[in-house]
């Protein structure tokens, strides 16, 4: 399959995937730019919680290809946690979105809920030894099975951008940020 039809086939998958609205494909001048943005941000606190640490989008920029597109409220986001808490080299908590699951924690003695966030209080180090390392948020690279299977593509990795790459890709686009719009990046490998 041609270079171009096989991008094309990864956009039409993508647009496919509900609540995505748009798409952008990212020249070289993007990529650098949303390179730059992100190694800006990356170690800047986030939520509070602790460092950034998006190996995500790490992961997206060692493609030869990245999409963005972005996303409403319709849009269902991939299984799993989008956030990690990592101190030490060991989680110490995790976003949930399950209720169930979230119902489930809320019993446990060792897990202490907030939201949706599930902190693992036995991995949790005393404040005198938190001091020593601080907490990492980590945002993880996701799945996309919905562009796995295309013919043509390898290694597709799905990541969220930080706010000043979602803002400066909002731009490329044309589009001005709206409450509940989100941008997500995809890459992927030719075969």
């Amino acid at each position: 399959m041609e270079c171009q039809n096989v991008i094309q086939d990864v956009i039409c998958r993508i647009k496919a995937i509900k609540g995505v609205e748009e798409t952008y494909v990212l020249s070289g001048e993007d990529k650098e730019k949303v390179i730059d943005l992100e190694k800006k941000a990356a170690g800047a606190v986030l939520m509070g919680l602790g460092v950034g640490d998006n190996q995500g989008i790490k992961e997206v920029f060692k493609r030869q290809i990245v999409i963005a597109f972005t996303t409403s409220m319709n849009y269902v986001w991939p299984e799993g946690p989008n956030v990690v808490l990592m101190q030490f080299g060991e989680k110490v908590g995790e976003d949930v979105y399950d209720p169930e699951k979230l119902e489930e924690c809320k019993k446990c003695k060792d897990m202490m809920v907030m939201g949706n966030f599930v902190i693992y209080r036995n991995s949790v180090p005393k404040p005198k030894d938190a001091k020593k390392e601080p907490i990492t948020v980590v945002l993880p690279p996701r799945k996309c099975p919905e562009v796995e299977c295309a013919k043509g593509v390898a290694n597709v990795v799905l990541a969220s951008p930080s706010t000043p790459s979602d803002e400066y890709i909002r731009s490329v686009m044309g589009l001005k940020p709206e409450i509940g719009l989100g941008t997500f990046i995809i890459g992927f490998d030719l075969c």
